[in-house]
C-alpha cells in the first residue's frame, strides 16, 4: 500500500484505528485498487469492471430481469440499467420481452458476448492470480475463508429476489 494510502486512510503500523475500522478501510482501498486494475485491462475493449460483473450475472442466473441482475450485483435498479444500456450499445447485452410474461423484460447475452468473454479468460485470470501471488497458497485459503465468511453474515442491499 502506499505511504499516501497509509497516510489517507491511516492504515499504516501506528494506526489509531479499531481493528474493525481498519479492516474496513483496507478492504475498502484493496476493492479499489482491483477494480482499477481490471478496468485498466478492459479499457482498451471499451468495458468497465462493472460492466463485466453484469455481464457476469447475466449469464450465470440464464437471461434474468434488470431488477434480479441489480439485486445480484448488490447495485441499485438506476446503476444497472445504466449498465444494461451501455452494454446494448456495444452489442453485448440484449433486452427482450419475458416469453412467459410479456411485461416483462429479460436480459440476453449475445454471441459476440460469448466469443469475447471466452477469448479473454486465460489472460485475466493470469492477471488476477499476478495481484494475488504475494500470498501463499495458505494464506489465500484462509483470505478466501474469511472473506467468505464476512460475505454469508453481512446484510445484502438490495435482498436478492
Amino acid at each position: 500500500m502506499s505511504r499516501r494510502e497509509q497516510t489517507l486512510f491511516d492504515l499504516g503500523d501506528n494506526s489509531r484505528l479499531t481493528p474493525a475500522v481498519r479492516a474496513f478501510r483496507s478492504a475498502l482501498v484493496l476493492a479499489q485498487r482491483l477494480r482499477y486494475l481490471m478496468d485498466e485491462r478492459l479499457r482498451a475493449d471499451g468495458l468497465t469492471t462493472q460492466q463485466a460483473a453484469l455481464l457476469t450475472a447475466v449469464h450465470a442466473l440464464d437471461s434474468p430481469t434488470l431488477s434480479t441482475a441489480a439485486a445480484a450485483l448488490g447495485t441499485t435498479h438506476q446503476n444497472a440499467a445504466q449498465l444494461v444500456a451501455a452494454l446494448s450499445r456495444k452489442g453485448m447485452l440484449r433486452v427482450e420481452p419475458d416469453p412467459h410474461d410479456r411485461r416483462r423484460r429479460r436480459l440476453v447475452p449475445t454471441a459476440g458476448s460469448a466469443a469475447y468473454w471466452s477469448s479473454r479468460d486465460d489472460a485475466d485470470e493470469e492477471a488476477v492470480a499476478s495481484w494475488f501471488a504475494t500470498l501463499t497458497p495458505a494464506e489465500l485459503a484462509t483470505w478466501s475463508t474469511l472473506t467468505s465468511k464476512l460475505l454469508n453474515t453481512l446484510p445484502t442491499h438490495p435482498p436478492p429476489q
